[in-house]
């Protein structure tokens, strides 16, 4: 009789579930770009001007780090907490100069792009006009300097030597750059090959084999429903 039929739906609802679970979002993309922050009160806070027209004042301290990430709340900060007064102790003060103290983090190897390797983190005290923005202080003591055509800081010290701002997928290879195109690094690393070939379905390459595993599961586990139901009536 039909009364045996719900013994089967919890298997479906089982296999249902696992569907699911094998076409959930993947984690979101982030950026890879240098972030920019100021330090205030021996913590660092996200700065709200870019380099270009901010102008720090005598004795102030800025830092700069490259890494991924999806916005200012997931940005990583610059490492190391030198002040101004170790930065700039062997930089003495002139009149009509300010100087800046900036803290250049090249980020860690896993936010590197594709065969590039990060230098070591360093401060750099910068002696500069008492009008100069930190562009210029930076420009001072850290060329080359690399700019997009929107003005976006894309490398300090000529890192990174391409690229800028490009978006970055979850598995770690890149997108498409962040308004421009493809990016010139577009390559992923060896350590996600994997998980890129996985996956590829979200990158127009077809179902994965686990959704169309489950699809079948679901299928046939149906199937097998109806016909109990039938054989039991007919019984």
């Amino acid at each position: 009789m039909t009364h045996r039929l719900p013994r089967v739906l919890p298997v479906l609802l089982a296999a249902v579930f696992l569907l699911a679970a094998g076409v959930a979002p993947a984690q979101a993309a982030g950026y890879r770009y240098w972030s920019f922050w100021d330090r205030e009160g021996g913590k660092w806070v996200y700065a709200t001007q870019g380099p270009s027209t901010a102008r720090p004042a005598d004795g102030d301290v800025q830092g700069f780090r490259f890494a991924v990430s999806q916005d200012s709340q997931d940005a990583a900060q610059p490492r190391g907490t030198a002040g101004f007064a170790a930065i700039c102790a062997g930089t003495e003060a002139r009149g009509g100069d300010k100087r800046v103290a900036l803290v250049l983090d090249f980020g860690v190897a896993a936010d590197a792009p594709s065969g590039e390797r990060p230098p070591a983190p360093r401060t750099a005290c910068a002696r500069v006009p008492s009008d100069a923005t930190t562009a210029e202080a930076l420009a001072a003591v850290a060329k080359p300097l690399r700019y997009n055509t929107d003005a976006l800081l894309c490398a300090i010290s000529g890192y990174p030597h391409r690229g800028c701002g490009e978006q970055v997928a979850a598995d770690g290879g890149n997108r498409a750059d962040q308004g421009q195109g493809k990016s010139e690094n577009n390559e992923n690393n060896d350590k996600d090959a994997d998980s890129s070939a996985a996956a590829k379905d979200s990158d127009g390459g077809g179902p994965s084999v686990g959704l169309l595993a489950g699809g079948a599961v679901v299928v046939v586990l149906a199937g097998a429903a109806v016909w109990q139901a039938r054989r039991r009536r007919n019984a």
